[in-house]
């Protein structure tokens, strides 16, 4: 059963309402309509709107599709953090989901087999203000390598501890295991195309890295989930969630996984291998 959208986001809530504030207010240059008050920046699949005429079953007016980003964005914007390997690697998004097995860190697995990768600590997730730095150094041997799903996983206890020993703490928005898709949510997704929303880091001009959000389209090919369209740099590694109409019109909500690398369109490693093989949290 898919969560409507009152129960995903009153979960989200919940979670939310003890973590803290709302998100990072930071503003990124608007390319379409913006949802009010969302730090980000609006990428859109092209002529969504033609297809949402045909398709009108598994794909929302624009209007929903607004306002659930705009939820999403408040509500997890704090959940995501800007990653690149050490070096010249290539910029990706990294996020907090939170589990009953534990608490963890999660992007692409292509991501994470430099010799250290840089996190990058946005103002709004470290308090008090001003004590972190800009970035953390992870060393290579902390990730997880899962590269049959195309995810690294990284347990938080280090970051925690590390924040500890400098004098701040974390303040996050994990995704909680509430609206993670399990195997039957992926199955429902077959080849019509369903809404979907992508919570990442851009990549400016001026090498900022502004919480944005895509608004795109996931469809079943071969054997697994793909976004249909192409990404900005910087999304690999972020997390993806479907948005379904039902019956009676009210929406779903599924976190459906995580962005991988890919051409004309993204391959989706989905929670339901994720969450089958997490890491043993010490």
């Amino acid at each position: 059963m898919w969560m409507s959208r009152q129960e995903g986001t009153a979960a989200l809530r919940a979670r939310e309402e003890t973590g803290g504030r709302g998100g990072d207010q930071r503003r990124a240059a608007v390319t379409d309509t913006p949802v009010p008050g969302c730090p980000r920046r609006v990428h859109r699949a092209q002529a969504w709107w033609a297809s949402a005429r045909t398709l009108g079953s598994v794909l929302l007016e624009r209007d929903a599709e607004n306002e659930v980003a705009y939820e999403l964005c408040q509500l997890l914007g704090r959940a995501i953090l800007p990653l690149r390997p050490g070096g010249d690697g290539p910029a990706g998004t990294a996020f907090f989901f939170r589990h009953a097995a534990g608490e963890f860190l999660l992007t692409a697995d292509v991501l994470t087999h430099a010799e250290t990768v840089e996190v990058g600590l946005r103002p709004s997730v470290t308090e008090p203000a001003g004590v972190a730095g800009d970035v953390l150094r992870l060393p290579a041997r902390w990730w997880v390598h899962r590269p049959a799903v195309g995810v690294a996983t990284l347990p938080t206890g280090g970051l925690h501890e590390r924040a500890a020993a400098e004098g701040w703490r974390w303040r996050t928005q994990p995704v909680p295991a509430v609206v993670a898709a399990g195997a039957d949510d992926v199955a429902r997704i077959g080849a019509q195309e369903v809404s979907a929303v992508v919570l990442a880091l851009g990549v400016r001009d001026d090498g900022s890295r502004p919480l944005e959000v895509a608004v795109e389209r996931v469809v079943r090919a071969d054997d697994g989930l793909r976004l249909t369209g192409e990404l900005p740099v910087g999304y690999v590694g972020a997390p993806v969630f479907a948005l379904r109409p039902d019956a009676a019109g009210e929406v779903g909500l599924r976190c459906l996984g995580v962005v991988l690398p890919g051409e004309e369109g993204h391959p989706v490693a989905t929670f339901d291998r994720i969450v089958a093989d997490l890491p043993p949290v010490d």
